[in-house]
């Protein structure tokens, strides 16, 4: 039975491959095929979840340190949850797709990053962690740039550079946490660090780990990709790089947070400053925002930092924090499924009319009532609104803030948590208006969005985002049946072994946080979004882009600092350490040294020397009718001195030395696998 851990993370792999070849012959035949690798993976991560509950498989001799997998309720959970998500969107790629070019290159890509991705969840040591990290980070990387345009390329680039940079950063702080501890076994993490000495070098590692996973969950400062690979990406692929992999971002952050610093108060605190910049500064963008896929892509941001402030909860709260191991956990799973919908939603406007601007999209969903129902089931879901999935999971956070204490700064990180949900509110509803209630201002445009209330969409993406929404509000209604089992079920890897108090999820202290985020949103989107980003054009109202053009992080600070600034400090560095020897070898042969002048007789020369220096000589004084003042031959033996005393200069240069050291580590490396492929 152990061997369904090696099928659920290498089956989608091994069908990514055979439906590439199967591709070569028939589209169709490949997107049945892929439709069935999909919807048997996730039959297979349900049995998974069942029959290996409690069990590990240790795959050793593979890739070094060995393969582990283990299986309990969060890993399965989530596996489960991502596997959904690709069946999903998987069966609404083949519409979405109809029209795209290299399609089949879409699918090899997709089937591999799914493999990974399960590996990533059910990884049981950070090394099979990070493995599988960095396939998924890769394969993914296709999909930003799936359609070659300029700006998908340069999209592409961006999140490239974030998890390559966020990927050598995470190694360094697993060799660091290795050599500290002696493991990197998930399970044995808390004892290892309990027992060492030295806390300042588990902070360092730590802090190296927590930059290359928050890299990849799009927590601030190293969001940049979010906002960029988003609006460029597919509808599907923006779907889970939203919903799935940035969660697996997560997934090293919670396992960072509760195994190496749980309860530690100082890395609760920082996490919280962290994940209280991510919720607000991303809900921000959101309001500034004008495309459809760029709000909801600066939404997950946001999301995100919810997150990332249930985490810093658990750390700070210890042992009584049941509130914000749920509500972590919740918000996890809900943002996921409620990002899916939305996102397909996005992709069915793109795929119909080949636009995302608020201004161009505005009116596209009116008379469509399948479509306005699936959208809103999202938007009140992640707006938290009672009754809805979202709003169990942001309460539960909620309550674990309040729970610390009510000191000034946490009073304060209430009002920012309950501010963020409530731009939250502004924004989704800044999007539903415009593209449910209002008109085009175009009639023609609005004319021709009327007329495909019947033919916008086929039933096999009905069904995707049918029954994707309708997880939503079942959730919400009724928690205790599903959201509280669920989260029970996942406790345990978060390192909580009894559930905690009740929370009362529609009593009136539960409901006054969400009301309070709801009446903030309804302030901002009637007196900010609807005058100060709707200004009045022709007797218009139209949406307006108010984010300064300038205030993007990447071309302000990211861009010139990799591509200017640390190269030329390098070189500088480089190029003082390379002469300071070389320098210092001038010196004192000046000085102490004392090194004589070239002699004026400088030894024999090659015998061809000696004929062309002959032959100059004859040809100064006989030829050119002038006195000789110098000897080439004489000339030619003083070179001869010098190119030896050059050439004894780079043997003693530190340059010199670093060279003859990098092509003996080549030449060591290169015997090493030679010999390892010969026996």
């Amino acid at each position: 039975m152990k061997s369904l851990f090696v099928i659920v993370v290498f089956y989608p792999m091994l069908g990514a491959i055979l439906g590439y070849l199967i591709g070569r012959k028939s589209k169709e035949a490949r997107n049945y095929f892929a439709d069935f690798v999909v919807i048997s993976e996730f039959c297979l991560m349900l049995l998974a979840l069942v029959k290996l509950q409690g069990e590990e498989l240790f795959l050793d001799e593979i890739c070094g340190m060995g393969l582990h997998f283990a299986m309990n309720g969060f890993r399965g959970l989530y596996g489960l949850i991502a596997a959904f998500m690709w069946m999903m969107t998987m069966i609404f790629s083949r519409e979405y797709f109809a029209h795209y070019r290299n399609r089949n290159r879409y699918y090899l890509f997709q089937l591999v990053t799914l493999g990974a991705t399960v590996g990533v969840f059910l990884s049981a040591s950070l090394y099979t962690t990070f493995l599988f990290f960095e396939i998924m980070s890769f394969t993914s990387y296709v999909w930003v740039a799936q359609d070659e345009r300029k700006e998908s390329l340069r999209a592409a680039e961006t999140y490239l550079a974030v998890a390559v940079i966020g990927g050598m950063v995470l190694l360094m702080g697993l060799f660091l946490l290795y050599n500290e501890i002696g493991t990197l076994e998930i399970a044995e993490l808390a004892q290892g660090c309990e027992a060492s000495p030295h806390r300042t070098r588990l902070y360092v590692a730590g802090a190296c780990i927590l930059f290359g996973f928050a890299a990849k969950a799009g927590a601030f400062p190293l969001h940049i990709w979010l906002p960029k690979a988003h609006p460029v990406a597919p509808a599907p692929a923006s779907a889970l790089l939203s919903g799935i992999l940035t969660k697996a971002g997560v997934l090293g952050i919670l396992i960072v947070s509760c195994y190496m610093f749980y309860g530690d108060k100082p890395w609760g605190s920082m996490l919280l400053l962290f994940g209280v910049l991510t919720m607000f500064g991303g809900a921000v963008l959101a309001v500034f925002s004008v495309d459809l896929k760029r709000t909801l892509a600066c939404s997950s941001m946001s999301q995100i930092g919810f997150i990332l402030v249930g985490i810093a909860m658990q750390c700070l709260l210890g042992e009584e924090n049941a509130l914000a191991v749920h509500g972590t956990f919740l918000h996890m799973m809900n943002h996921s499924l409620i990002k899916l919908v939305l996102f397909m939603v996005a992709g069915v406007v793109f795929m119909n009319i080949h636009e995302l601007n608020l201004n161009e999209i505005r009116g596209f969903g009116r008379h469509k009532p399948f479509l306005n129902l699936a959208f809103l089931m999202g938007a009140l879901g992640i707006s938290g609104m009672p009754l809805w999935n979202g709003y169990i999971s942001k309460t539960l956070i909620h309550e674990s803030i309040v729970e610390y204490g009510s000191s000034p700064e946490f009073v304060f990180v209430e009002w920012i948590f309950l501010i963020s949900g409530g731009l939250t509110a502004a924004y989704m509803t800044k999007l539903y208006v415009a593209l449910f209630v209002e008109r085009n201002t175009d009639e023609k445009k609005q004319a021709r969005y009327d007329a495909m209330s019947s033919s916008y969409m086929n039933a096999q993406s009905r069904f995707a985002i049918g029954v994707s929404a309708l997880v939503l509000p079942v959730l919400g209604i009724f928690p205790t049946l599903t959201m509280d089992r669920l989260a029970q079920l996942s406790q345990g890897f978060m390192g909580l072994s009894e559930y905690g108090h009740h929370v009362h999820y529609f009593g009136w202290e539960s409901v006054r946080g969400g009301l309070i985020s709801l009446a903030i949103g309804v302030v901002v989107y009637l007196f900010v979004v609807r005058t100060f980003f709707m200004p009045r054009r022709n007797g218009v109202r139209v949406y307006a882009d108010r984010w300064p053009a300038w205030m993007d992080l990447e071309n302000l600070i990211y861009r010139p600092l990799i591509q200017y600034i640390l190269p030329t400090v390098g070189q500088f560095v480089c190029r003082i350490g390379d002469s300071l020897v070389d320098t210092l070898v001038v010196v004192l042969r000046k000085t102490i040294y004392n090194d004589r002048k070239i002699p004026y007789r400088t030894g024999r020369l090659p015998k061809a020397d000696v004929l062309f220096g002959t032959f100059m000589d004859w040809y100064a004084v006989r030829l050119r009718h002038r006195d000789q003042a110098v000897s080439y031959r004489r000339s030619l033996r003083r070179r001869k001195v010098e190119r030896k005393e050059s050439r004894l200069m780079i043997r003693r240069s530190l340059s010199y030395g670093m060279q003859m050291v990098g092509i003996g580590m080549l030449i060591v490396v290169g015997y090493l696998l030679l010999y390892r492929f010969a026996h």
